[in-house]
């Protein structure tokens, strides 16, 4: 059975980071392990007086177990991750794990709409630039691939300037960059990729939904990620994860009250199994 470990916080009430990873690659049929390297009451997003409680000291450990163990991965997945100290210990954790038969796909979680996350700033951007460096693939949106690069955060582009987007990222010595929220030019939206190795740029869009619901890139990364493990081709990977977020976010959004505390990716499980097929 092939095996994932997912490095991300957990957050007991709304759908994100752990609570989105863990059941649905569990549900792609492929054996997911987990290092938290938080737990909250709740996100971040909506919610105030969240409880914090801070396992970057146990990550380390987590790892030194797993190795005197002999644990193997097919494949090693990161999110968020909430210091530089974090970012060093899963670099390390790459070094320990990370092997020529299995894959590393970081999301760089820490921006959207043009803006870093709350905590966050240029040494953190630094350090998760390391680490995608060290990465197979790496899925960063737009504002996020921006803070990588060095560059202005443009909302409005086109697939010209995504395509130089991509070739810069896959400067930074990843594998393959997947970039999110990709405008078509056409009244959709999605998701594009590119392989440096055959020069070639990859693309895949559905109806632009004018909503905005949590935890959506959470769900395009783990999908993603069960997807390439479970030996899909990157255009067939990219179809996936682009279809099963718009569905999730589609099936939330009668139901608007949800769509704060994130998508309701359980009603769509079905429509997963059947892109997987």
């Amino acid at each position: 059975m092939k095996k994932i470990a997912t490095i991300q916080d957990i957050s007991c009430f709304g759908k994100c980071s752990l609570t989105v990873a863990l059941p649905i690659i569990s549900a792609m049929g492929v054996e997911t392990a987990v290092i938290p390297t938080a737990v909250l009451s709740t996100h971040t997003g909506g919610f105030t007086g969240y409880t914090f409680r801070d396992l970057t000291e146990d990550i380390p450990k987590i790892a030194e177990h797993w190795k005197k163990i002999g644990l193997e991965f097919s494949g090693i997945y990161t999110g968020y991750l909430g210091s530089k100290e974090q970012i060093s210990m899963v670099s390390d954790f790459f070094d320990s794990f990370g092997t020529e038969d299995n894959f590393i796909v970081v999301d760089p979680a820490m921006a959207d709409h043009g803006k870093l996350y709350a905590g966050f700033d240029e040494e953190f951007v630094s350090a998760m630039t390391g680490l995608c460096a060290k990465a197979d693939y790496i899925i960063p949106n737009m504002t996020e691939a921006s803070l990588l690069l060095g560059i202005p955060y443009i909302e409005r582009h086109d697939r010209e300037y995504a395509e130089d987007i991509l070739v810069r990222l896959a400067g930074l010595g990843c594998r393959v960059p997947i970039l999110t929220g990709v405008d078509s030019g056409d009244g959709r939206e999605g998701a594009a990729a590119y392989d440096p190795e055959s020069g070639k740029f990859y693309y895949s869009f559905r109806d632009h939904i004018d909503c905005c619901c949590h935890g959506t890139g959470d769900i395009f990364a783990s999908v993603f990620t069960g997807a390439v493990v479970l030996g899909k081709s990157l255009q067939h990977a990219l179809d996936i994860s682009v279809n099963y977020t718009a569905d999730c976010i589609e099936k939330t959004f009668p139901e608007r009250e949800e769509m704060w505390y994130g998508s309701a990716f359980e009603l769509c499980i079905d429509k997963l199994l059947e892109y997987i097929k």
